[in-house]
C-alpha cells in the first residue's frame, strides 16, 4: 500500500482548522457595550457598578498596566437561536486574549447587577452561558477586565518595567476582540472533542503500531462522510465514523491515571498579592460552574489563605465553594497556610504552616487534610517528613524535582526520609507538571516517563491552566471522557488526591526509599535574592518567638490577657510571605515592595505585644533587667527569663600589628591585617589556628552572575569562573567604646573596614565582645551592582569531608567532596542560622543573621599536604528579571565566625546572632515558665495553646542529630502533661510519643536523633 499517511494528517489539521471549528459557533451577533474605568486600584463590584458607564468601541484599545475596565454587555438574543436540539446559546467576551500562555495575561469575571459572581473570562474560557444570567432571552450582565501585563515576556528574561506600577507606563497593552451572542452546536462540539482525542493519541503511538493507523483511517472515513460546507449537518455522521475507534477498551496492563482538576495559582509572582485575589474569585467561579454541569468533576485546591481571602473578599461565592466542599468536588489539599518555600523558613515557621492551615481547613470547611501539597516549591528539606507527620498528615506530593538539571530522581512513588527516621508516602507525578490539559501528549509521557512499573500501576495528573488562566475546561472534561478507557491510551479517572493515595498505597506494598532533603539542581539564587525580604522574614521569625514566650509568661505569671488574635494574624501575614516566590525573591518588584511594608507592621506590631507583656511580667519598676528569650544561658541569666545579668568577662585587649590589629578576649584572639581581612582567628581553649596556613578569613569576592535563564531564581556553576577578590581595602581603623556587641555580651571592641565592591561602598565593622566566643562581622553595602553575587568567604584549617547546615529542626549533613553528579550538583546550598565544619576533635561554626545561601568546597595544600575548608556566604546578588532593580541600595548583612565550635556550639551561637537580649524595666526579674536539662534539647517555642484553654504548649526538639536524654519541667501549677501534635492534639499511639514520658508536672524526655516533640502542661 502506498503510504499516504502524512498528506491524512494535514487534511485533518485543516478541516478541524478551518471548517471543524468555525461551526462550533455557527452563529453570532455583536453585543451593545459600555464602560467604566476605574481610577486606580480595584473596587468591589457593587462599587463599581454605581459608575455611570459609557458608550464602548468595539476592538477598541485598553488597559493600561495593572488598570481594571468595568465593561457592560446588554442585547437580545433572536428568538429562534438555541432552539434547536444540541444547540444552546452563550456570550462570547474576547479580552484581547492572546493564544499563549494563558495565566499570564488580561483576565475578566462577569457579574450580575446584584453584585454576584457568574464566572470567569478566561483566554481559553470565554464563553458565558445564557442560562447562568437568570433565565430570557435579554444578555445584560458585567465584565470586571484585568489589564494584567504580560510578564513572561516568552521567558526571555529580559529586564521589563511592567513588576511596578510606577515604572510600567500609561499606554493601553490589550485591544478587544469578539464580544458577541453566539448559537453554540453542541453536536459540532462533540466531534471536535473527539477528533482532537483521537488524533492527539494517533501521534503519540508508535508507527509500528496497527493501531495508530487504525485511528488514521477512521479519521480519514470521517473527513470523506462530513460536507465541508454542511459541517453542522454532517457533524452527526462524523462522529458515528469514529465511534468504532473511540470504544476500544484500553489494554489490560495501562498505566491507571486519577485526575484531578487543579490550578496552581501563585499567590503572588508576576503579578502582586491583591491580584492573587482576584485570579483565585476567576478561577474558583469557573470551577464551580463546570461542577453545576458536571457531578462528577473533582478540583484539589491548596492553600488556606486562598480561602481566606475569598470568604474575606467574595462571601457569596465563599458559600458556594462550601457547597462543592460538602459534596466532595472541591477538595481542600495540602494542610499549609500557603504553599510555602520550604528550604528557608525556620522550623517554627514550617510547624505554623500546618498549624494555621490545617486548622483553618478543619474550622471553616470541615476537612482534615491528609497530603502535603507543593508542587512547585524550590528543593524540599530533610526536616520536612517529619514535620508532615507530626501534623497528622499521611502523603505528600510534589513534581518540582522533575526540573533537576543533572541528575532524575530514580522513583515516582516512594517513602520519603527524614532526619530523624520520619518516613512519608511520597508521589510526583510523572507527567511533570501540575497544569496538564490531559493531551494525549501529557498522558503519554506519564505513562513511559513512571519509573514504576512493575511494582506500581497508578499516577497523578493534576489538569487545569494555573496562574489565573482559569483552571479546568470543559475540553479537558471531554478528553478525560474519551480516555477513561480507550486502546492506546492510560485510563483516565476523575478523582480526589486522597483517592489516589489509597489506590496508591495499596498496590505498592514494597516501596522505595528516598532519605534526606530533596535537593533542586536549580533555582539556588533564591536563597540569595531580595535580601530585605529574607531579612525581613528572619527578623520576624524571631520577634514571634519572644512575643508569645513573654506573653505567655505574662498570662501564667501576672494574669495579662494572652493577645491570641492578634498574634495569630501577625503569624499568618509572615506565613504568607513565605509563599514559595516571595521569600525565594522570584516575584516582581511591587510583590517584594508589599513584603517589606508588611514586615515593618509585623515588627510594630510584636514589639508592641512584647513591650506589654514583659511591663505585665516584670511589674512597675525602675530595675532593669535582661530579657533571655532563647534556649540558652546569657550572661547569667536563664533560658526563657528576665533577670538582672551578670557579666564576670575579661576586658578585650587591642593591639596594633603591621597595620592591622590584634583583638584578644581570653576567650578567642583574632588578627585583623592592614587590608581588613582575618588573619588569624585562635581560641585559646584549643590554642589552635582556624585560618588556613597563608590565607584568609573576611574576604569578599565580587563573582559575574549571569544565569542562563531564571535570573532571581538561578546561579549557574560558571559564576566561580569570573570573580574579583576584595583584598585590598581603603581604610582600616579601631573604634574602641561601650558600644553594645551584637550578643550583649558587653563593651566590644570593633576594627571598621572601608573597601569597594565594583561600584558599591562597602563598611565593614569586626567586633570582639568581652566574654565572646565568637568575632561577629557587620557588612554594609550600598549596593549598586548589575547581575553580580557578593560572596563573604573564610578559608578554614580543617579536614571536613561534610558540612553541617542548620535546618528545620535539627541539621543535615552534605558532602564537601565532589565523587558524584549529585554531590557535584549542590554547589550551592541552603543553611539556617548557622554552617558548620569539622574534623575529629575540631570544628568552627559561621553563623548569619539574615542569609540562607552558601557554598563549602575543599583544597589540599601542596606545601604542607593540609585540606582548607572554605566557607563562603552569599550575602546579595542583582538579577535582572523579574525585578530590574532586585536589591539596589543599602544593606546590613551579620556575620559571627566561632572557632573551637561544636554541633552544640553552633546551635547556641545561631541563637545568639538571632536573637539578641532585650533590657527591660520592672521591679522584679521573672522566673522561666519551664526548666530544661539536657544541652541538646532545644525549646523552639512557648505559646498558650491555640483552644483558649489556657493550657501552655511547648515545643522542643533534640538538636545535635544523637540520641539525648532530659526533662522538661514546669515552673508553675500544672495538673498534667500530655504530647500532643502540630494542632495540639493528644497524640493517640499506642504508648504514647515515642521517648515521651509524662509525669504530673514534666516530662522525662529519652529522643531519637532530630526528634520533634510537642507538649501539653495543663493548667
Amino acid at each position: 500500500m502506498h503510504d499516504d499517511r502524512r498528506l491524512t494528517e494535514v487534511r485533518l489539521d485543516r478541516f478541524l482548522r478551518d471548517r471543524i471549528a468555525p461551526a462550533v459557533y455557527p452563529r453570532s451577533l455583536p453585543l451593545t457595550l459600555s464602560s467604566w474605568d476605574t481610577p486606580d486600584e480595584p473596587v468591589p463590584a457593587l462599587e463599581a457598578l454605581r459608575h455611570e458607564f459609557t458608550p464602548q468601541e468595539h476592538g477598541a484599545a485598553w488597559g493600561r498596566p495593572w488598570s481594571t475596565k468595568w465593561l457592560r454587555l446588554q442585547g437580545e438574543v433572536p428568538q429562534s437561536w438555541g432552539t434547536a436540539p444540541g444547540t444552546s446559546v452563550e456570550i462570547l467576551v474576547d479580552l484581547g486574549f492572546s493564544g499563549e500562555l494563558p495565566g499570564f495575561q488580561c483576565e475578566g469575571i462577569a457579574w450580575r447587577s446584584d453584585g454576584t459572581i457568574i464566572k470567569a473570562i478566561s483566554p481559553r474560557n470565554q464563553h458565558v452561558p445564557l442560562k447562568l444570567l437568570g433565565g430570557g432571552m435579554a444578555v445584560d450582565f458585567y465584565v470586571e477586565a484585568a489589564a494584567n501585563p504580560d510578564l513572561s515576556q516568552h521567558w526571555t528574561f529580559a529586564a521589563t518595567p511592567y513588576g511596578d506600577k510606577a515604572t510600567s507606563g500609561n499606554e493601553p497593552i490589550y485591544r478587544l476582540g469578539r464580544i458577541a451572542i453566539a448559537e453554540l452546536n453542541q453536536t459540532v462540539w462533540e466531534l471536535q472533542q473527539d477528533v482532537l482525542a483521537l488524533g492527539g493519541l494517533m501521534h503519540e503511538l508508535p508507527m509500528d503500531q496497527p493501531r495508530r493507523h487504525e485511528i488514521l483511517r477512521a479519521l480519514e472515513r470521517m473527513l470523506d462522510v462530513m460536507d465541508p460546507d454542511d459541517v453542522a449537518g454532517t457533524a452527526g455522521a462524523g462522529r458515528a465514523a469514529l465511534a468504532g475507534v473511540l470504544s476500544r477498551p484500553a489494554y489490560a496492563s495501562a498505566h491507571q491515571l486519577v485526575a484531578t482538576g487543579h490550578a496552581h495559582i501563585d499567590s503572588a509572582w508576576l503579578w502582586p498579592v491583591r491580584e492573587t485575589i482576584r485570579k483565585c474569585a476567576r478561577t474558583f467561579s469557573n470551577v464551580i460552574a463546570l461542577m453545576d454541569e458536571d457531578p462528577g468533576f473533582v478540583f484539589s485546591c491548596s492553600s488556606a489563605q486562598q480561602f481566606a481571602w475569598m470568604k474575606e473578599y467574595y462571601p457569596e461565592l465563599f458559600g458556594r465553594i462550601l457547597d462543592k466542599v460538602r459534596a466532595g468536588q472541591f477538595v481542600p489539599v495540602g494542610g499549609m497556610w500557603v504553599e510555602s518555600d520550604s528550604n528557608m523558613p525556620g522550623g517554627e515557621a514550617m510547624a505554623r504552616q500546618f498549624l494555621e492551615g490545617k486548622s483553618f481547613f478543619l474550622a471553616e470547611l470541615g476537612v482534615d487534610c491528609q497530603e502535603a501539597w507543593l508542587p512547585d516549591t524550590f528543593g524540599y528539606s530533610a526536616a520536612l517528613p517529619q514535620i508532615i507527620k507530626a501534623a497528622g498528615i499521611r502523603w505528600f506530593l510534589t513534581q518540582k524535582i522533575s526540573w533537576n538539571q543533572v541528575n532524575r530522581m530514580p522513583h515516582h512513588t516512594f517513602n520519603w526520609e527524614g532526619i530523624d527516621g520520619t518516613r512519608v508516602f511520597t508521589h510526583f507525578p510523572p507527567v511533570d507538571k501540575y497544569n496538564s490539559d490531559l493531551s494525549a501528549r501529557d498522558l503519554a509521557h506519564a505513562e513511559r516517563n513512571y519509573r514504576d512499573h512493575g511494582r506500581g500501576t497508578t499516577s497523578l495528573v493534576p489538569f487545569g491552566y494555573g496562574d489565573g488562566g482559569g483552571g479546568p475546561t470543559r475540553e479537558m472534561l471531554a478528553a478525560a471522557q474519551r480516555t477513561a478507557d480507550l486502546e492506546g491510551s492510560p485510563n483516565v479517572r476523575i478523582g480526589s488526591a486522597a483517592s489516589f493515595f489509597r489506590q496508591a498505597e495499596a498496590e505498592y506494598e514494597t516501596l522505595p526509599v528516598w532519605v534526606g532533603e530533596m535537593y533542586l539542581e536549580l533555582h539556588r539564587g533564591t536563597y540569595t535574592s531580595q535580601a530585605r525580604t529574607k531579612l525581613g522574614n528572619r527578623r520576624s521569625e524571631h520577634l514571634l518567638r519572644e512575643a508569645e514566650l513573654w506573653s505567655a509568661t505574662a498570662a501564667v505569671r501576672a494574669g495579662h490577657p494572652y493577645p491570641a488574635a492578634e498574634l495569630k494574624g501577625l503569624w499568618r501575614l509572615v506565613l504568607l510571605q513565605q509563599f514559595h516566590d516571595i521569600l525565594p525573591g522570584s516575584s516582581i518588584a511591587w510583590v517584594h515592595q508589599d513584603a517589606e511594608r508588611n514586615y515593618a507592621a509585623v515588627e510594630r506590631g510584636l514589639e508592641a505585644i512584647i513591650t506589654a507583656a514583659a511591663a505585665a511580667a516584670m511589674g512597675a519598676g525602675d530595675r532593669e533587667f535582661l530579657l533571655n528569650a532563647a534556649p540558652h544561658e546569657r550572661q547569667g541569666v536563664p533560658a526563657l527569663a528576665a533577670a538582672e545579668p551578670v557579666s564576670s568577662a575579661q576586658p578585650v585587649t587591642v593591639s596594633a600589628a603591621d597595620g592591622g590589629y590584634v583583638l584578644d578576649n581570653g576567650v578567642i584572639r583574632a588578627v585583623v591585617d592592614a587590608n581588613g581581612l582575618l588573619a588569624s582567628l585562635m581560641d585559646h581553649a584549643t590554642g589552635r589556628e582556624a585560618i588556613a596556613p597563608g590565607q584568609s578569613g573576611n574576604v569578599l569576592e565580587l563573582h559575574r552572575d549571569t544565569p542562563n535563564e531564571w535570573d532571581a531564581w538561578d546561579i549557574d556553576a560558571f559564576y566561580r569562573r569570573n570573580v574579583v577578590r576584595l583584598l585590598e581595602a581603603h581604610s582600616v581603623t579601631l573604634e574602641r567604646g561601650a558600644a553594645e556587641s551584637p550578643g550583649g555580651e558587653g563593651a566590644a571592641a570593633v576594627v571598621v573596614v572601608q573597601r569597594t565592591a565594583g561600584s558599591s561602598a562597602v563598611t565593614q565593622r569586626i567586633a570582639l565582645a568581652a566574654g565572646a566566643d565568637s568575632l561577629a562581622i557587620s557588612t554594609l553595602v550600598d549596593w549598586q551592582e548589575s547581575e553580580k553575587l557578593l560572596k563573604l568567604g573564610f578559608a578554614l584549617d580543617v579536614k571536613a569531608d561534610r558540612s553541617a547546615a542548620e535546618t528545620q529542626f535539627g541539621h543535615v549533613f552534605r558532602p564537601t567532596h565532589l565523587n558524584t553528579s549529585w554531590e557535584s550538583a549542590k554547589f550551592e546550598i541552603c543553611a539556617h542560622r548557622w554552617i558548620h565544619v569539622a574534623e575529629p576533635g575540631y570544628g568552627v561554626a559561621i553563623s548569619n543573621a539574615s542569609s540562607y545561601g552558601h557554598d563549602v568546597t575543599r583544597d589540599v595544600r601542596e606545601d604542607d599536604g593540609g585540606t582548607t575548608t572554605t566557607v563562603r556566604v552569599s550575602i546579595l546578588r542583582a538579577p535582572k528579571f523579574p525585578d530590574p532593580a532586585a536589591d539596589q541600595g543599602t544593606h546590613e548583612l551579620r556575620v559571627t565566625i566561632r572557632p573551637g565550635a561544636s554541633i552544640a556550639d553552633a546551635v547556641e551561637e545561631g541563637y545568639r546572632t538571632n536573637l539578641a537580649p532585650r533590657l527591660g524595666k520592672g521591679a522584679h526579674a521573672v522566673e522561666p515558665l519551664f526548666t530544661v536539662l539536657g544541652r541538646a534539647l532545644v525549646i523552639e517555642a512557648v505559646k498558650l495553646a491555640e483552644d483558649g484553654s489556657g493550657d501552655v504548649i511547648v515545643r522542643l526538639y533534640e538538636s545535635l542529630g544523637e540520641r539525648s536524654t532530659g526533662s522538661v519541667t514546669a515552673n508553675f501549677p500544672v495538673s498534667a502533661v500530655r504530647a500532643v501534635d502540630l494542632l495540639e492534639r493528644r497524640v493517640e499511639a499506642p504508648g504514647g510519643a515515642p521517648g515521651v514520658a509524662a509525669g504530673r508536672n514534666s516530662a522525662e524526655l529519652g529522643l531519637r536523633p532530630f526528634q520533634l516533640v510537642t507538649l501539653r502542661f495543663v493548667r
